[in-house]
């Protein structure tokens, strides 16, 4: 069993953690924690963000706090084990940093079906995400 699972999700996209949820829960076991991270992507270009309102990164991190904190209420009975982070950036960068930062043990996480053309134009978070950490890394399809 793992002390501190990290799984990263996608708000609006349920496959991102249908299959992963329940796996993250068994590997945390009766008294593990499980850390549900959502990340705000970052913009970027300053031409791109002038065509935004005025603090939208900062809305769109507040919305994603309360979509997790839904979530973690609707899937979870033992909410005291569930805590919830809003991450910001570059997806793998933003998991990888917040599994450092709360000294998760294990990150759980859904992968894609491979996609030789969308891998090699984009590449997948999972995959960058299991070259770079410095912890066990569990992908779910």
């Amino acid at each position: 069993m793992f002390d501190k699972v990290l799984l990263p999700i996608d708000v609006n996209y349920e496959e991102s953690w249908k299959k992963a949820l329940p796996a993250a829960r068994r590997c945390a076991g009766p008294a593990g924690e499980i850390h549900l991270l959502g990340i705000v992507h970052d913009i970027g270009a300053a031409m791109v963000s002038s065509f935004l309102p005025e603090g939208f990164e900062k809305l769109a991190m507040e919305s994603m706090k309360e979509r997790l904190e839904e979530i973690a209420k609707k899937e979870f009975v033992d909410a005291e084990r569930v805590k919830t982070h809003v991450g910001h950036g570059h997806v793998p960068e933003a998991i990888l940093r917040v599994a450092d930062q709360i000294g998760a043990d294990l990150i759980v996480m859904a992968s894609h079906p491979p996609n030789d053309l969308r891998t090699l134009l984009v590449g997948s978070n999972a995959d960058k995400v299991v070259h770079h950490a410095k912890i066990p890394v569990l992908t779910v399809r």
